[in-house]
């Protein structure tokens, strides 16, 4: 589809964090960029603070792309003609346990309709369903979908598609239990060390000075530097909690709603039925074609003016 020819938007952050007892930097140049490093391998030194600090970036990073380009490959794949209940296993939706008082609100489709231009229609049994014209037309006259295949048989047809969009969960860090040690025995360290000095320099009685004078002024900053060394990875475990419990609740409720159409109940089954009958592809005819090598310029300009006219009476089919 065009979606997957255009630039991708790609989030990017840089950062740099110093830290005054060990003096070491790092740099990070982006969550599309960052170093995908092996397990096996391990993490360096640097990069395994970086990591329990702060953490390994989104591991949803492209998620909205990965979103529509199933929904577009779901939709074209059946003829162009949906119903809600078959692209809730790709959106945002509450599963169907939870959606009591509004079962019949498919609100959730607006961002569908508007993102690939379809619009709703009703069947003669009262369904809403939901047609995408730029999603029917192609240069194949293969034909949509078939009534027999809904449910098991039309899952197994269309296998190639994933069933609902799954999303990863947050790690907490890549670094491994070895890593994560030695980067909380340097936090120790540094914790230990802040109260160490703190203890000298109430034990002073004359008046500091030279290094000592030095140290008196950055103990405010070393006591913060030792502080969120692990109250930042406090707060980020406390937020990754909720974050992948929700994560785990939308997974859930997309998976029971592809569940759904796996054994459709009859009302249900009906609709999709309907919707199948009503998936019938536009196919694009030489006559149709805009531009061609095989003509002169002038002339397709001309025939531009009737195409439009042809393609404005397709859509209105």
């Amino acid at each position: 589809s065009d979606e997957d020819n255009r630039g991708r938007r790609r989030r990017s952050y840089g950062s740099t964090m110093f830290l005054p007892t060990d003096l070491f930097w790092y740099l990070d140049a982006g969550s599309s960029r960052r170093r995908r490093v092996e397990k096996d391998k391990g993490m360096s030194f640097i990069e395994s603070v970086f990591s329990f600090v702060f953490g390994n970036g989104d591991p949803n990073d492209g998620l909205e792309e990965r979103r529509w380009k199933m929904i577009g490959q779901y939709i074209s794949s059946n003829g162009g003609v949906v119903t809600a209940e078959e692209l809730a296993p790709y959106l945002d939706v509450p599963a169907p346990a939870e959606q009591t008082n509004s079962k019949d609100d498919e609100s959730f489709i607006l961002p569908v309709l508007l993102r690939f231009q379809g619009h709703p229609l009703v069947d003669d049994q009262g369904n809403i369903l939901y047609r995408f014209p730029s999603l029917q037309r192609t240069a194949s006259s293969k034909g949509g979908g078939s009534r027999e295949y809904v449910g098991t048989r039309w899952s197994t047809m269309s296998s190639g598609i994933e069933k609902f969009m799954e999303e990863k969960p947050w790690e907490f860090s890549k670094a491994n239990a070895l890593e994560r040690a030695m980067v909380a025995g340097l936090g120790g360290l540094n914790l230990f060390g802040v109260i160490i000095l703190g203890n000298l320099l109430k034990q002073m009685t004359m008046t500091p000075g030279g290094l000592i004078s030095f140290a008196a002024q950055l103990f405010p900053l070393l006591q913060i530097y030792a502080g969120s060394f692990f109250a930042i990875p406090l707060f980020r475990w406390l937020l990754l909690r909720k974050t992948n419990n929700d994560i785990a609740r939308r997974n859930k409720a997309r998976e029971e709603r592809a569940q759904e159409l796996l054994s459709p109940e009859p009302s249900l089954r009906r609709k999709l039925l309907s919707a199948r009958d009503m998936a019938q592809r536009k196919v694009i005819t030489p006559g149709e074609i805009v531009y061609t090598t095989e003509k002169d310029l002038l002339d397709q300009e001309y025939e531009v003016r009737e195409w439009e006219r042809r393609f404005k009476k397709l859509e209105s089919d």
